[in-house]
């Protein structure tokens, strides 16, 4: 397939794509934190069991995801002369740092007590988070219709998300949870998670400082038309037929398969790296730096796949590679073909096949939000209203209790097969190790697999894009001519 080419009209400057992309950051470190850290941070430091840090923070991002359509929702209808979106911004600043400090600084209470902190704090941030993440990525629409070009600017997006993210897990790993002296267990140090919150803080207020700056003259103007405003009921009703559309319900799909993975391999990845592979201090510190090169990776290739095969296509391949290196090395520990921990060739074999499962698995979730935006026209033509906040929140939604179910099933994943508290690398059950590696490849290759068989039936290409942007053209002349 030969793409056609973008518009200058349609392209977007470097600097707007580098300051869209920047907004991501504040998204990265609570993804980073949720993913990597809460559940080992709040069984290991604080004491409670992982089926319990599980479960609440399932509950909190449940419970939370239902205020993401709201904030899309009055995000579309924010009228005001910074625009749609921005007031969201500015003023997101503040919440989302509180409540991220305070969710790594639970007080000495019951285990009850400290069960019910963890989730009112993951609540918090969550909800503080969709203040900022959904009127800011949802502005991808508004700065390009070109059906290419919005995977080339939202690549920017995960470039910097995910960067953000890595760069705050290197500085865990290789300063604030280091091994000390006095605890050698550096992931076990109370007071590094205090640095690790402080610094958390000072990079999300600086990147929705530079995304709301960064794009305020191109897009912070008031808005020339919004969709109607009804009673409660009325709205209510709007949003369930807006998000009821085929094409939105199709990616919701795969997206439940993909992120429910997410959650998972993220939640268990601090207990692969130390208790399967059982990671030496330098290969922590060079996990992020690993991390990084796939989605560098990912960022130079997911555009010109997706101009070669479609964005469909191109995401159902580069998931199915994704898992195939993901997996290879516990199916090929399991057989007992993978070198043993400790010689030269296993750490570097095993981080080589990361790095590029991390690429390809990227890939996808860059197509994901082009494919959205796409979504975007096509709900225009049937509804006649433009609702980009409530479409992003929607895939927020989706987000936000798929991963919660996949952190809940990492945590049940942990307790059922009888991992112990307080355990010391290389002094675990091999049983035990073998049954971790064994459940997760087969969770991770279903929850694959069913993205994959999704993500085919996307009903959109880009022949149909152009076509609808035309009859939207369309409209809109005629509108002006009546």
């Amino acid at each position: 397939m030969i793409a056609s080419p973008t518009a200058p009209a349609d392209k977007v400057p470097l600097r707007i794509k580098l300051a869209y992309g920047a907004g991501a950051v504040a998204y990265g470190v609570k993804d980073n934190g949720f993913s990597v850290f809460l559940l080992i941070f709040y069984n290991q430091v604080i004491g409670l069991s992982a089926q319990a840090v599980g479960l609440a923070v399932m509950v909190a991002l449940i419970v939370d995801a239902f205020i993401d359509p709201v904030i899309g929702h009055l995000s579309d209808r924010t009228n005001s002369r910074w625009g749609r979106r921005h007031p969201w911004l500015y003023i997101s600043i503040i919440p989302v740092c509180l409540s991220w400090f305070l969710l790594w600084h639970p007080p000495q209470w019951s285990d009850t007590g400290i069960l019910v902190y963890l989730t009112l704090s993951a609540i918090l941030v969550r909800s503080a988070i969709a203040m900022n993440e959904v009127p800011s990525i949802a502005m991808l629409p508004e700065l390009t219709r070109d059906y290419h070009e919005r995977t080339d600017v939202i690549r920017y997006r995960y470039l910097f998300g995910w960067a953000g993210g890595l760069f705050l897990l290197f500085l865990a790993y290789a300063v604030f949870l280091a091994p000390t002296a006095d605890q050698p267990a550096g992931l076990l140090r109370r007071e590094g998670y205090d640095a690790y919150a402080w610094t958390g803080v000072v990079m999300i207020a600086a990147s929705v400082l530079i995304a709301a700056l960064g794009t305020h003259r191109r897009l912070a103007h008031r808005p020339t038309r919004l969709p109607p405003r009804q009673p409660l009921l009325g709205e209510l009703r709007a949003m369930a037929r807006t998000l009821n559309n085929r094409a939105f319900m199709v990616l919701m799909g795969a997206g439940i398969f993909a992120y429910a993975n997410q959650g998972l391999n993220f939640a268990t990845s601090t207990y692969m790296q130390t208790y399967v592979w059982e990671f030496p201090r330098w290969a922590f510190q060079i996990w992020p730096a690993t991390l990084l090169i796939g989605v560098v990776f990912a960022f130079v290739v997911a555009p010109p796949v997706s101009r070669w095969l479609g964005k469909k296509r191109a995401a159902a391949l580069m998931a199915t590679i994704a898992v195939i290196f993901g997996l290879l090395p516990y199916v090929l520990r399991l057989l007992g073909l993978f070198p043993a921990n400790g010689e030269a060739e296993t750490l570097p074999l095993y981080l080589l096949l990361v790095m590029l499962a991390t690429g390809f698995g990227i890939c996808p979730m860059i197509l994901v939000g082009s494919m959205l935006a796409d979504v975007i026209e096509d709900s225009e033509i049937k509804t006649g209203h433009r609702e980009e906040g409530l479409f992003f929140a929607g895939n927020l939604f989706m987000q936000k209790c798929v991963t919660g179910i996949g952190t809940f099933a990492a945590g049940s994943l942990i307790s059922f097969i009888g991992f112990p508290q307080d355990a010391v690398p290389g002094q675990v059950d091999p049983l035990i190790i073998d049954r971790l590696m064994l459940i997760f490849t087969i969770l991770t290759a279903l929850f694959i697999a069913g993205a994959v068989w999704t993500f085919l039936r996307f009903p959109l290409d880009e022949h149909d894009h152009a076509e609808r942007v035309a009859t939207l053209a369309e409209r809109a002349r005629n509108a002006q001519q009546g």
